[in-house]
């Protein structure tokens, strides 16, 4: 997998979890552990973008 490629998979991936927190956060009583677990894994997901996007350059 090329480096473009990956980082492709991992924006996929940002706007999926991006999708499950605005489900989750619209539910009458959303839950904030479960938010809280997809907000981490979304940042860490930003974070490795921007290490990728940093290394290639």
């Amino acid at each position: 997998m090329s480096l473009q490629s990956h980082i492709e998979a991992l924006k996929e991936r940002h706007a999926s979890l991006e999708t499950k927190i605005h489900l989750e956060d619209s539910r009458p009583r959303p839950d904030d552990g479960q938010l809280a677990k997809l907000k981490l894994e979304k940042l860490r997901l930003k974070e490795e973008m921007a290490r990728l996007r940093t290394s290639a350059g």
